[in-house]
């Protein structure tokens, strides 16, 4: 999806627009430009995003299909996006407070800080917003300018690529100390793993612990909705005026298993979205499951400046990153500990910043 603001254009034919996207496969909506002011161009892809409406005026043009604003909103959410500002306006805290209450995420530029330039202003205030569905449909959006040309904005160009992050790191979920075995596999497979050294047998738990959170906590969506449906067939048997003595207990039992994974899914995203503050709603998961996607987001590096180059190639990102650490961590002295029945001597704090960057250091060239 490709979105440009101030077209200049009081006219748009569909040879400009088959021009700019480079294929016939398109759909596409403008609002016209007033003299040489203004003037809206929306192109997408119609194979993959089907429009279902579209609405239109002066200055503002909305198309209506998953959940998308798009374009100039003429106001900032940080203090960031405007040079030179210490604080923020009330029009930009009423604004943020809108996004916040409607729990749209704000997709990151990966390739530059402003949209907006005139003599030294310079402003972000072209964005797109989504809703949770279009993160859940698209988790692999991005957001990049393209060329500036002779207007005052970037166009904005919003693109669906699979980029690899490696292998996710395995982290401990506060929501399986919510399962009543958990404690005890643990304590069971430690235990199985015998006397080797403490790191081996760590990293060796993750392995059982991997595979018992498949068993026990994937697909927690499925384990609700299906909750949620024997609730309701139970009800509508209730309804049809079918009821024996166990109908009430069965009833019970579902509300609570229910309730348990109402608990553990809010516990789960919580925890991935990092967030200290909770929502006034009945379950606070799609407001958490927002955060995380959101910090997902911005956390990842598609693009990186290297030697005064853009470079979008993830094996160079990584191997830039790397070789970034392993100088910064390099150094000519070893500090040299020994060890007398089995015991460390003491070391000072010099030696012992020196030993914790070599360790570093180690374990980056491995």
């Amino acid at each position: 999806m490709v979105g440009l603001l101030e077209t200049k254009r009081e006219e748009i034919s569909v040879f400009d627009v088959a021009r700019i996207w480079g294929s016939s496969s398109i759909g596409w909506e403008y609002v016209e430009s007033v003299g040489a002011t203004g003037g809206l161009l929306l192109i997408w892809d119609d194979i993959i995003f089907q429009r279902t409406n579209c609405y239109k005026g002066e200055r503002w043009l909305c198309v209506e299909g998953p959940f998308l604003f798009f374009g100039d909103l003429n106001d900032i959410l940080q203090v960031d996006d405007r040079k030179g500002l210490t604080s923020l306006p009330s029009s930009a805290e009423e604004f943020k407070g809108w996004v916040h209450d409607m729990q749209l995420l704000d997709l990151p530029l990966t390739d530059r800080k402003f949209t907006w330039f005139r003599g030294r202003s310079c402003n972000r205030i072209d964005r797109v917003l989504v809703n949770i569905e279009w993160v859940e449909k698209y988790p692999d959006i991005r957001l990049r300018g393209g060329p500036r040309g002779l207007s005052d904005y970037y166009p904005l160009i919003l693109e669906e690529s699979r980029v690899r992050g490696g292998p996710r790191p395995f982290r401990s979920l506060d929501s399986w100390f919510t399962h009543d075995c958990f404690l005890r596999t643990v304590k069971n497979e430690w235990r199985n793993l015998g006397d080797g050294p403490f790191i081996g047998k760590l990293k060796a738990l993750t392995i059982p612990l991997r595979q018992w959170h498949n068993d026990h906590f994937r697909g927690m969506e499925n384990r609700i909705m299906k909750f949620e449906e024997e609730i309701q067939r139970l009800d509508n048997q209730v309804s049809d005026g079918i009821y024996d003595g166990t109908t009430e207990a069965r009833r019970k039992a579902l509300v609570n298993f229910c309730k348990k994974w109402y608990i553990r899914k809010e516990i789960h995203w919580k925890q991935l979205s990092r967030s200290k503050h909770a929502r006034d709603m009945d379950r606070n998961t799609r407001y958490f499951h927002n955060i995380a996607s959101a910090r997902r987001q911005n956390n990842r590096i598609d693009a990186l400046m290297i030697h005064g180059r853009l470079v979008r190639n993830p094996t160079r990102i990584k191997h830039a990153i790397r070789g970034f650490y392993k100088e910064l961590y390099r150094q000519e002295y070893v500090p040299r500990i020994g060890v007398r029945n089995g015991l460390l001597k003491q070391i000072d704090r010099a030696d012992a910043e020196a030993f914790e960057f070599y360790r570093r250091w180690r374990k980056l060239e491995r």
